[in-house]
């Protein structure tokens, strides 16, 4: 009975217009979105590898010189990553470089500086078309599933029958769903074919494992959003009065809710800006280096009076005089500058938290931050990219930054002994950026399951609300 039943749901959907406008989404929106996103991918990484180069050359032709607190002496660029190609997520909000100066790590432009206008419109890859697009479909597809027959008064005379009501309404569920997915795996079939033919890396773990779980989880929130369809229309006797409280449920779950959280978040626990961040940090180091330096010069005409010979012994008894006094500031420095940047990350943390915990009251929320993970287009690249930058920093500081003197006889020995073409000193050797290490499958996994978890309660949820009001209700 129960197949039967499913059979001819599948048949009311199939001749409907509905199904030919699902269809032309499918065909259309998925497939050409891959492809173009995977063009936009594939010039962003020849961006990057001709940053990479260019920066490398010049560091050959042209050595850096970091006497300048404010000099970039290193560039660690972030490489574009493969998988944006189904959700762009961050990556077009992160910096293309993180520069290394004495002062600290400075950000360099971000994707979206150099954006168009069409930015103001919103993105349009795979996430975008799951979360926004079929999500309404989906609504479209149910919301008259059990209001449409009671106004029609076929459900009566449906009922009337040794029906069971569950039997009924798993057929409801099952065959729309059916109807629904068949084209979407069809037309994400063609779009993974495409992308195959543009020399997409699928055939790698580390791509198809995410993207089977991407996959999985775009099933599970259109299961969802039936559930919510199914729901409002055992609820609701009239199919008109269910299709504009479905329409309305879209536009909170999908358009408002997700950025009104982060508005809220926002306004409940404010953050420094990055700018503002930075320029406490260059005080701080200013700061330092005028106490620092008035120290040196007390303690060299205490030591060697006023009167200097440029020479070698006397370059050992500066570097004597002035590298406990620069190692005491220079940890002064590091301490200071870390209790700042800890004060904001703890500040964008709280912030962040907060938006997050708020906007996953709805399905949406918990689809793109699964899918970002899964993606690696999320918090786990962007933490990654900034721990390895700051991790890059820390070695510079170690092995460079410290032998940095700003001292006026130590400037003009470094100066001349770097002129000193005949000189047997070694030259000066900056450690080349670190790879930024991709997190692996099962971290974004584990880091997907709260929200993957959410999406099962709320298609088991709504589904039970379905099923228990239509249970009870007066045909």
């Amino acid at each position: 009975m129960l197949m039967t039943l499913i059979q001819k749901e599948i048949m009311h959907h199939v001749l409907s217009v509905r199904f030919v406008a699902l269809l032309l989404m499918c065909v259309l929106l998925i497939p050409l979105t891959l492809s173009i996103n995977h063009r936009k991918y594939s010039q962003n990484l020849i961006d990057y590898q001709e940053s990479v180069k260019r920066a490398r050359t010049e560091a050959k032709e042209n050595p850096p010189d970091a006497q300048n607190p404010n000099t970039e002496v290193s560039k660690l660029f972030l490489k574009p990553t493969p998988l944006s190609v189904f959700a762009s997520g961050l990556e077009e909000a992160l910096p293309t470089y993180l520069g290394m100066t004495r002062n600290g790590v400075r950000q360099g432009s971000t994707g979206l500086a150099q954006a168009s206008v069409a930015y103001v419109l919103g993105n349009l890859d795979f996430l975008f078309i799951v979360g926004t697009v079929f999500s309404l479909l989906a609504l479209l597809f149910t919301f008259d599933a059990v209001a449409g027959e009671r106004e029609a008064g076929t459900l009566r005379v449906n009922l009337s029958n040794p029906l069971p009501r569950d039997v009924f309404l798993w057929s409801k569920l099952i065959g729309g769903y059916i109807v629904f997915v068949v084209p979407f795996l069809v037309s994400f079939l063609l779009g993974l074919l495409i992308l195959v033919g543009q020399k997409f890396p699928l055939g790698e773990f580390e791509v198809i494992a995410p993207v089977l779980g991407l996959l999985l989880i775009s099933l599970l929130y259109i299961a969802v959003f039936f559930a919510i369809g199914v729901f409002i229309s055992t609820y609701l006797d009239n199919s008109k009065t269910a299709l504009i409280v479905a329409f309305t449920f879209w536009v909170f779950a999908v358009l408002v809710a997700p950025r009104g959280a982060f508005v809220i978040a926002k306004l409940g626990a404010p953050t420094q800006t990055q700018q503002a961040v930075y320029m406490k940090k260059t005080a701080l180091h200013n700061n330092l280096t005028q106490d620092k330096q008035s120290k040196i010069d007390k303690k060299v005409s205490e030591t060697l009076g006023t009167n200097l010979n440029l020479n070698a012994e006397t370059q050992k008894r500066l570097d004597e005089i002035r590298k406990p006094i620069e190692e005491k500031f220079r940890l002064e420095l590091q301490n200071q500058s870390a209790k700042i940047d800890k004060e904001y990350q703890r500040e964008k943390d709280r912030q962040e938290q907060v938006g997050e915990m708020l906007s996953r009251i709805t399905p949406t929320s918990s689809l793109m931050y699964a899918a970002i993970n899964l993606t690696q287009t999320g918090k786990l690249k962007r933490n990654a990219y900034f721990q390895t930058g700051e991790k890059y920093y820390s070695q510079l500081e170690d092995s460079y930054f410290s032998e940095i003197s700003d001292d006026v006889l130590a400037q003009i020995l470094r100066i001349a002994a770097r002129m000193d073409t005949s000189s047997e000193s070694k030259t000066e050797e900056i450690l080349p950026p670190p790879s930024l290490t991709e997190p692996t499958f099962s971290e974004t996994l584990r880091r997907s399951t709260l929200d993957v978890f959410l999406l099962v309660f709320a298609a088991l949820a709504f589904t039970t609300m379905a099923f228990l009001r239509f249970f009870r209700s007066d045909i």
